[in-house]
């Protein structure tokens, strides 16, 4: 207990931040609401786990059971990729459909594939890109790392990811839908997500999504419009619903760069 600190703070647009501080960094959760709501009722910490409710029981949160995982996060052992991989376990089942909603050099579409591939052929991934280099790479790397039955349950789809829903199969029963936000890593740093993009992909996803689902950003802020971005995704996080929506924040405070996690449960 002595390595960690804990204070909280509260305001209008945060109902909760819990700020754990360490040797070398400092760590913000943050729960979005939509109204001024109490204070988090439970704050449980040991050496190896952290975990956090909001005046409920943990099993109603994706991130139940995954304590030992954020708190290696917050040691710098694991990166932001990988702490929304293993939420999306807590969150998928085998069959389900998912939307990789900004490709990049896809690893995301990978790793969902992994996730709801079985033998009865109904999980799909919908991969979504407006560069085609983007797509050429995921395609690429699906050949070197699934088999050819496995690489035809994921649809490529050269677009916007504000335009999703045109690709999707009406009442498609979407249980992920994931961003990773910013520019193609080893692309042209100039062709970004952008603010008003992605609010409409936001606005697309939360139609879509089931009871159960979950909207998973990883928000990159070290470019130009990457804090603008992230701003929109608070605001429309911080909009939704207290009863139905569970939203929240990871983010390191003394690295301005490190790029920013939110996951939008719908419950």
């Amino acid at each position: 207990m002595s390595a960690l600190r804990f204070s909280s703070r509260f305001n209008p647009m945060l109902s909760n931040t819990i700020l754990v501080q360490t040797k070398s960094l400092l760590f913000s959760f943050s729960s979005f609401s939509s109204s001024v709501r109490k204070p988090c009722k439970t704050l449980c910490c040991s050496t190896n786990s952290l975990l956090h409710t909001n005046g409920g029981t943990s099993n109603s949160s994706p991130l139940s059971g995954l304590e030992d995982e954020l708190v290696g996060y917050i040691f710098g052992k694991k990166k932001a990729t990988e702490v929304a991989h293993l939420v999306w376990r807590h969150v998928l089942h085998k069959g389900d459909i998912v939307i990789d909603a900004t490709c990049g050099n896809g690893y995301d579409t990978v790793a969902m594939l992994k996730m709801v591939a079985d033998e009865s052929g109904h999980g799909r991934v919908y991969g979504i890109d407006i560069q085609t280099e983007a797509l050429e790479n995921t395609s690429s790397l699906l050949d070197e790392t699934v088999t050819q039955k496995e690489k035809e349950l994921v649809k490529l789809f050269p677009i916007c990811h504000s335009r999703m829903d045109e690709v999707l199969p009406e009442n498609t029963a979407v249980r992920l839908v994931a961003f990773n936000l910013g520019y193609l890593p080893g692309g042209d740093k100039g062709i970004i997500t952008t603010s008003k993009t992605t609010l409409l992909a936001l606005e697309a996803s939360k139609k879509m999504l089931i009871l159960g689902g979950l909207i998973s950003l990883v928000v990159y802020v070290g470019h130009p419009g990457g804090r603008e971005e992230l701003e929109t995704v608070e605001a429309f996080a911080s909009g939704l619903c207290v009863d139905g929506w569970i939203c929240c924040k990871f983010q390191m405070l003394n690295r301005p760069l490190a790029p920013v996690l939110v996951f939008i449960f719908k419950r």
